[in-house]
């Protein structure tokens, strides 16, 4: 047989009655595939939903440390945490917001850098500090002592800048930040960084 020409597919699918079970089936899929893509897409979205940055100051005996802290202040912030992250600059931060002080409980699932962790009351002030945290670990790191917040730094800056217990955080989430601003010393220059919290 000798091929006479192309036939567009518009006409192949032209001949084929609207009513026709095949095509009724062809509905129903493509409305199908197109809920699942828009389903797809909104959990997405929702995934990739950005952290605002805020100063954060840390203040120990000797000096000021001033970072530029993504707050997590919803679920989805504070599940993914830092995970997949492969490198945090020493002036940057994660600050957890818990809203009300509890008991906090962090791990390092997904997380490919080790942290530092500063577990803060509601006044701002350090209740416990946990360094060089073990990337990938899913063992807890925990306070049974209520804090509002965690703030994640990069690996070493506990030492670095001599941070202990009862060291101030400042960030307007902490009560009697105007008082204990008048004491506020200037930062000597940028220096500062993670954790992500465990599932309930």
């Amino acid at each position: 047989m000798i091929c006479q020409g192309h036939v567009p597919l518009s006409r192949i699918f032209a001949a084929i009655p609207d009513d026709t079970v095949a095509m009724r089936l062809l509905r129903v899929f493509l409305c199908l595939v197109a809920v699942a893509v828009l389903s797809t897409l909104s959990g997405l979205a929702r995934a990739q939903e950005i952290a605002r940055i805020e100063p954060v100051t840390v203040v120990t005996q000797k000096q000021a440390a001033v970072f530029d802290a993504e707050v997590a202040d919803t679920d989805d912030l504070r599940a993914r945490g830092l995970m997949f992250r492969h490198k945090l600059p020493e002036d940057r931060a994660m600050l957890f917001d818990f809203g009300e002080p509890r008991p906090a409980a962090m791990w390092m699932k997904n997380t490919y850098i080790s942290l530092d962790m500063l577990f803060i009351r509601a006044d701002g002030s350090i209740a416990a500090v946990a360094e060089n945290t073990e990337p990938m670990s899913l063992q807890t790191i925990s306070v049974q002592e209520p804090v509002k917040a965690v703030l994640e730094v990069a690996a070493g800056t506990v030492k670095r800048l001599g941070i202990q217990r009862e060291d101030r955080v400042f960030h307007a989430m902490f009560k009697d930040e105007e008082d204990q601003t008048e004491a506020l010393p200037s930062p000597a220059g940028a220096a500062p960084q993670a954790l992500v919290p465990v599932a309930p």
